[in-house]
C-alpha cells in the first residue's frame, strides 16, 4: 500500500505564495502520474495541475502562469508553487498519485487534503 502525506497549506494574504508538498511511502514499485487538485465549498473537486514521470505539465486555465508543479522523483514527492495567490484559490487541495504496479496495471491514491486560505 501507498500513503500520501500533504503539507505546505495555510494562510496567505492576496498576492502571496505557498508551496505545497506531497510525499508518497509505503510499498513502492514505480510512481507514474502525479497531480493536485483542489475542492472548494460547494463546488466539485477540479483538476489543479498534474506532471507525469517524465515531468510533462498540464495545467488549469485558472492557475497559469501562477502555480508551477514539480517533482522528485527520487523522494516520490510532487510539489506546487502557488505564487500570486488569488481569493478564488481558496480550498482544500489533494494530491494525487499513480502507483504502477509491479506486474501490470496500476493504482491510484489520495492525500488527506491541506487547506489554503487567501484572504486579507
Amino acid at each position: 500500500q501507498v500513503q500520501l502525506v500533504e503539507s505546505g497549506g495555510g494562510l496567505v494574504q492576496p498576492g502571496g505564495s505557498l508551496r505545497l508538498s506531497c510525499a508518497a511511502s509505503g510499498s513502492i514499485f514505480s510512481i507514474g502520474f502525479m497531480g493536485w487538485y483542489r475542492q472548494a465549498p460547494g463546488k466539485q473537486r477540479e483538476l489543479v495541475a498534474r506532471i507525469t514521470n517524465r515531468g510533462s505539465t498540464n495545467y488549469a486555465d485558472s492557475v497559469k502562469g501562477r502555480f508551477t508543479i514539480s517533482r522528485e522523483n527520487a523522494k516520490n514527492t510532487v510539489y506546487l508553487q502557488m505564487n500570486s495567490l488569488k481569493p478564488e484559490d481558496t480550498a482544500v487541495y489533494y494530491c494525487n498519485v499513480v502507483h504502477w504496479l509491479r506486474y501490470g496495471g496500476s493504482e491510484d491514491y489520495w492525500g488527506q487534503g491541506t487547506q489554503v486560505t487567501v484572504s486579507s
